[in-house]
């Protein structure tokens, strides 16, 4: 394909009442458009800035979070355009919408990026966009933007790209050599959500992109391996996102399909977003409550317990118990259902055990193991390395025995670490829930001072 041809193009300038629109107009427009993508993010993309080019790439991230050596820092966050062709149901930008239009050339994109950079407001750039002539049309203007940003404007800083279903396979291999991370946006769960609110798109056109670029990434791997200068092709990997709540999906589905995407394609992340009813549409669900911000919580956390914890998504869920209990993290929900594995001796339990437990992450399940090599672990020592002690002590023992008198049945526990909301969730739907009386069994319960130290009030007044 020729490259030269392609960047040399003009691109038509978006028009408002018959004057071109000006760019902090468009910018407007098309930042506000960007903010129900949330498939954006980086795993540090290790290319240090070189002594002649603009921009550090060294442990990059998103806007408004966290890299992964933990500072907060920001990308840029803009689509190429929010005309499409697509008529999608959920969609703001939907062709049928009458909302205003505007499209960025790639010469505004990359001014847009080297100034912002150069005030130091952002580290990067995350660019997406509708569909505007075709998929092919599309793609080659982000490729042409990539193109311009890394070559003319020598801007050497993190840069995420959306892959557009349906765009020709060169496009997107070098659209993947200018980019640190790409994402194909699954949309929704499963074929049947796409059929019934994204019929213009499929399920096999959006996985499509996204095994070329999993092969991609290996075989640059291998590449990279064996010459050491290839150029590095889509370093941060790639991700996805799913809308959740606008179809009739189950926890128990959407955390299979997350499962089966990190499994077959390597993704780094799968992202969830609640969805938001911006369109009046019979097909789309009422929601009543608002949009599912805590079961797309929620389905954070699970997915987390499944890339970082060794859990899998038939233990957190099955097909008879298909949604999390809302008021419990799933962690938590997870535990007091197998309460015959606790509770766990911390000064002998193998990580594998102490990372199940409530309330004991991944750094503080490290830092016991090794802490307990040359002292004998008691539960002030726990609280100094980092264990959450009011989730995690109806789980655990040090030498034999629990911090508290306590018992290990899911109703007594589920009501103390729901606390103050003095309820038990039960059902299906995760939902429903079974209210508990103050005075139940007149057992223990666990409430914390003002001052974090625990005492035992009784059931009896």
């Amino acid at each position: 394909m020729d490259t030269q041809g392609i960047v040399g193009e003009r691109v038509n300038i978006a028009v408002r009442d018959g004057s071109p629109m000006g760019l902090m107009e468009k910018l407007g427009i098309l930042t506000d458009s960007a903010k129900y993508d949330v498939a954006c993010t980086s795993s540090g993309v290790e290319r240090r800035g070189n002594g002649r080019d603009l921009g550090n790439c060294v442990k990059a991230g998103i806007c408004h979070s966290f890299s992964s050596d933990g500072r907060c820092i920001s990308l840029l966050k803009i689509l190429m355009t929010n005309e499409c062709i697509y008529d999608c149901k959920y969609c703001i930008n939907r062709k049928s919408n009458d909302v205003p239009r505007a499209t960025f050339t790639p010469d505004e994109i990359c001014r847009l990026t080297i100034e912002f950079y150069r005030r130091n407001y952002i580290e990067g750039l995350f660019l997406s966009s509708g569909i505007v002539e075709s998929p092919a049309r599309t793609m080659e203007l982000i490729y042409r933007t990539l193109y311009l940003l890394r070559n003319q404007y020598r801007f050497n800083g993190y840069v995420h790209v959306k892959a557009i279903p349906g765009a020709p396979p060169e496009l997107i291999q070098m659209t993947g050599f200018l980019a640190d991370r790409m994402s194909v946006n699954l949309e929704l769960p499963t074929a049947e959500g796409l059929r019934e609110l994204a019929p213009n798109k499929h399920r096999r056109n959006i996985l499509t992109p996204m095994r070329q670029i999993q092969n991609g990434i290996q075989v640059n791997r291998h590449d990279l391996a064996v010459y050491r200068q290839a150029p590095s092709f889509v370093a941060g990997g790639q991700s996805t996102q799913m809308i959740i709540g606008a179809t009739g999906e189950s926890d128990y589905q959407i955390l299979n399909v997350a499962e089966s995407l990190y499994q077959r394609f390597e993704l780094k992340r799968v992202f969830y977003s609640a969805f938001v009813r911006v369109n009046e549409d019979k097909s789309l669900p009422a929601l009543p409550g608002g949009p599912p911000l805590q079961r797309e919580h929620r389905l954070y956390q699970a997915d987390w317990l499944l890339r970082f914890y060794g859990f899998q998504a038939r233990e957190l869920l099955d097909e008879s118990r298909p949604f999390f209990n809302v008021m419990l993290d799933p962690k938590e929900d997870w535990a007091v259902r197998h309460l015959e594995q606790f509770p766990v001796e911390i000064n002998r339990a193998p990580y594998e055990r102490l990372l199940r437990v409530p309330g004991i992450g991944v750094k503080s399940a490290k830092r016991i193991v090794a802490a307990r090599r040359s002292a004998r672990l008691r539960f002030e020592d726990l609280r100094r390395i980092g264990v959450v002690l009011k989730r995690a002590l109806y789980f655990i023992t040090c030498g034999g025995k629990m911090m508290y008198p306590t018992k290990l049945e899911e109703n007594y526990i589920v009501r103390n670490l729901t606390s103050g909301q003095d309820r038990v969730q039960f059902g299906n739907d995760g939902m429903t829930y079974q209210q508990m009386s103050l005075f139940d069994d007149g057992h223990y319960s666990l409430q914390p001072e003002p001052d974090g130290v625990w005492r035992a009030i009784t059931g009896q007044l």
